[in-house]
């Protein structure tokens, strides 16, 4: 689904997004990855929310961000408490829900210059 235009100064924003995929400044991914207003991280190797460990989470950590926005595909799935846990020791704030609602989140965010990653699940 093609998102509407927005007047983003950030480097990075959702173009669009679809099953098993996102696009991003016109360019379509098919790997999880990570995204700030300045970078992306792809492939990113969390395949799943099972896949949720601190060695898959220290690159999110990495973006000192103020809140995470976790897509977890098609449907909103919660990670277990243990990954909440981590970011709570990070002192960073973690909204879980669908790529759709990620994507339009993260534009909105990034628009308003907030400190926001997505770390955005698609399966291989």
């Amino acid at each position: 689904m093609p998102l509407a235009e927005d007047i983003v100064t950030s480097s990075h924003r959702f173009t669009s997004y679809g099953p098993g995929s996102v696009t991003i400044n016109e360019v379509d991914y098919r790997q999880s990855l990570i995204l700030t207003a300045s970078d992306i991280l792809c492939p990113w190797p969390a395949l799943s929310l099972e896949d949720l460990c601190s060695e898959n989470l220290a690159p999110i950590f990495a973006t000192n961000p103020a809140v995470v926005l976790l897509g977890t595909g098609e449907k909103q799935r919660f990670p277990d408490a243990r990954t909440f846990a981590l970011f709570g020791e990070q002192g960073i704030g973690l909204e879980v829900m669908d790529n759709g609602a990620l994507c339009r989140t993260f534009n909105i965010l990034v628009a308003e210059d907030r400190a926001v990653t997505a770390a955005v699940i698609l399966d291989a």
